[in-house]
């Protein structure tokens, strides 16, 4: 069934076949429905008049009466401007225009009264408005009181006449024939418990507003909205995934026990010993566990993963780790091998480096169960590799995986679908975590291991490069190591690998006397790993290197990071590389290098960084620089898709919608009521369109 909303542009009064096949191509709006969501992103506050004595540079734009006193033309060629004099009873004003001078000396008609709208700039000790609009005054512009809404629209459209004004009158049109038609999509308890304007008040006031007030509970009720059916649709997720998904009850706690008395090798933390708790009840309680571990780099996600294994193995189950890269799934298998093996288990390792005989004995292996841990690269996923029995799937730096490859883990067991934990280093704010992952269930290891000192962080200019290298020559002597990051940024990745080079050349020239390894994602894996290797062992005392070393890299004896053109990386990544220090007992440094010239975000991001170890702070304030779709990548983010929404400043908005969804999907599971009937019907509207981004497993 086709409803009014679905009718093509092209069918709007002043738009077409041409102007409808423009608009579909430049602003990706096809339909009525979606022409009413182009929602105007300010508004030009017409609504007074001001005196010319009254007006000033502070002003945003403002509307003036006035009549024309003189006109003239200045200057020739390119540099030619239109210069008109204008007055009213109180003061004069000057106004400019740069280009279509013919067509605005027509318009500039001495002896009546215009309207001039324009923001006012001073130049000297004149006020001047740059291109004003103008028009005749008539009664009606005169009585006319209202804020003109702005809307985003591109050069291609603009010179088919469909600027802000142009799409502005269009929505004219549409606004009276869609009233009728706009019908309410949330239930009346949720209206009246928060107050909400109705929803076809709330589309006509966001695009003509009437009064401040009215456009503020307009722009209220519509992220509500947003925020409403996004949550709506994870939580009805999470709930048929706990309804339908059947998990094994893995209940044994022997192994465990015994690695406590006999092995643990340091005291766990509070917060660890929280997120321990929660996994384990997921484990034993027949339902399949979803849980997503954030913790800061270095907080001991990794101890509390392989609590989670030994409880999986006690319980007669295998378990798999999967990392994003070869570096960190051998990080992964060398830190626990140790622990497996004086627990009398079976582990080993599985990437695309595997030797064909390795991986025979590895598949033989798992399917006879004699193997209880395989950690592993996106080789775990080939239908080769096959359980006998996979109980726990743990996915280190979720990010990285697409949802099919996921997916696929689902398929090793036929029986149960496997209990999953997805570890991130990547703070999350809690608002982007509770709409990217709102159907699972997040726990947050929020302190460090006793005994770690927090990473002491300093932002240096280019010119202070000596004393950096008297610091490092200082910290080498005694007994330390030392990164050194290069950016390596795709657009100019020439440039960025002649400057590492450059880098490399100029660090070995001042630190003859100290081994220096390089590594960058051009070298061929074996010489990378070459490389490492060697700075692992403490061969080499320096290591310049790109962000390859972002994720994973564990140097105990790693004590200073120096990131150069720290101005280029993104908040995350430069919280990323400074987790790399500070992993062992000795106090640790991060010194940020960039050049004096710094644009404001720039400047933001590295204050930031020398302010805070923390990652969730750090988080939000990239959320606020960067916005939710760049924060997460666009393959992950629905959330690119809210249309008036901002994760960066409407988490209040988005706590109440999540509560009132989560009363509304407790009380009736399957929208059945009769009352939900209108939610009901928005719901499978939006499965049409809705991309599933929310599926973590």
């Amino acid at each position: 069934m086709s409803s009014f909303f679905d009718t093509k542009i092209e069918y709007l009064k002043g738009v077409g076949p041409q102007k409808g096949a423009l608009i579909n191509k430049e602003l990706n709006l096809f339909t009525y429905g979606e022409f009413l969501q182009h929602y105007p992103f300010r508004y030009e506050d017409r609504t007074q008049f001001y005196k010319i004595k009254d007006v000033h540079e502070d002003l945003e734009n403002v509307q003036v009466i006035a009549q024309i006193r003189h006109v003239e033309t200045i200057g020739d060629g390119r540099k030619k401007r239109l210069v008109a004099y204008v007055y009213d009873d109180t003061g004069e004003l000057e106004l400019t225009w740069f280009k279509g001078i013919q067509w605005v000396v027509r318009k500039l008609v001495k002896g009546i009264p215009l309207v001039f709208f324009g923001k006012p700039n001073r130049y000297g000790r004149k006020i001047s408005i740059a291109h004003p609009e103008i028009e005749p005054l008539t009664q009606t512009a005169e009585e006319r009181s209202f804020f003109q809404p702005v809307y985003s629209t591109t050069e291609k459209l603009k010179a088919k006449f469909l600027d802000s004004k142009g799409i502005s009158k269009i929505m004219e049109g549409l606004i009276p024939l869609a009233y009728p038609q706009i019908h309410e999509s949330l239930p009346q308890s949720v209206l009246e418990r928060f107050n909400l304007m109705a929803k076809n008040d709330a589309i006509r006031q966001i695009h003509f507003p009437t009064s401040v007030d009215l456009l503020k509970r307009a722009r209220f009720r519509l992220k509500f909205e947003e925020f409403f059916f996004v949550q709506l649709r994870l939580l009805h997720l999470k709930l048929s995934r706990t309804e339908k998904s059947q998990g094994q009850i893995l209940n044994q706690t022997d192994l465990l026990t015994k690695f406590y008395k006999e092995h643990l090798p340091f005291e766990l933390t509070e917060a660890q010993k929280r997120v321990v708790r929660e996994s384990f009840a997921d484990m034993k309680s027949g339902k399949q566990m979803n849980r997503l571990i954030q913790g800061d780099v270095g907080s001991g996600k990794t101890m509390v993963a392989f609590i989670c294994i030994l409880i999986a193995i006690s319980s007669g189950a295998q378990a798999c780790l999967m990392a994003p890269t070869e570096i960190l799934a051998n990080q992964h298998y060398e830190g626990l091998k140790d622990y497996a093996e004086t627990m009398g288990l079976n582990i080993a390792l599985l990437t695309g480096s595997t030797k064909k005989s390795a991986r025979k004995v590895i598949h033989e292996m798992l399917l006879s169960g004699d193997l209880h841990i395989i950690i592993g690269t996106h080789a775990l996923l080939e239908d080769i590799v096959q359980f006998k029995n996979l109980g726990l799937a743990i996915v280190d730096e979720q990010h990285r995986f697409g949802v099919a490859q996921r997916a696929k883990l689902w398929a090793k067991n036929e029986r149960y679908i496997p209990h999953v934990l997805v570890m991130t280093a990547t703070p999350i704010p809690r608002t982007l975590a509770m709409t990217l992952y709102g159907d699972l269930d997040i726990s947050v290891i929020d302190e460090l291991p006793a005994g770690r000192k927090p990473i002491q962080t300093v932002h240096r200019y280019d010119k202070d490069r000596l004393k950096v290298f008297g610091f490092i020559r200082k910290q080498v002597l005694e007994g330390r190591q030392v990164y050194i990051v290069y950016p390596l940024i795709e657009e100019s990745e020439t440039m960025d690998l002649k400057n590492l080079m450059d880098g490399y050349e100029s660090i070995c020239r001042a630190f003859p006397e100290f081994p220096v390894s390089i590594v960058h994602g051009d070298m061929k894996p074996a010489d990378k790993d070459f490389e490492m290797q060697r700075f692992i062992k403490a061969e080499t005392k320096i290591m310049v290197a790109t962000t390859v070393i972002e994720v994973g890299v564990n140097v105990p004896n790693a004590s200073v990071m120096v990131i150069e053109n720290a101005e280029r990386f993104g908040l995350s990544q430069l919280h990323q590389l400074r987790g790399r220090v500070g992993r062992g007992a000795e106090q640790s440094y991060c010194i940020l290098m960039s050049k004096y010239e710094l644009s404001k975000d720039s400047r933001i991001r590295l204050e930031t960084m020398v302010r805070t170890n923390d990652g969730f702070e750090i988080a939000d304030v990239d959320l606020k620089l960067r916005g939710p779709g760049d924060l997460m990548g666009t393959q992950q983010s629905g959330v690119a898709d809210l249309l008036i929404a901002d994760l960066s400043k409407d988490a209040p908005i988005l706590t109440m919608a999540r509560d009132a969804a989560s009363i509304l999907i407790t009380e009736d599971p399957n929208l059945t009521q009769p009352q939900h009937a209108m939610v009901l019907r928005q719901v499978r509207a939006q499965k049409k369109h809705a991309v599933n981004w929310s599926r973590i497993s």
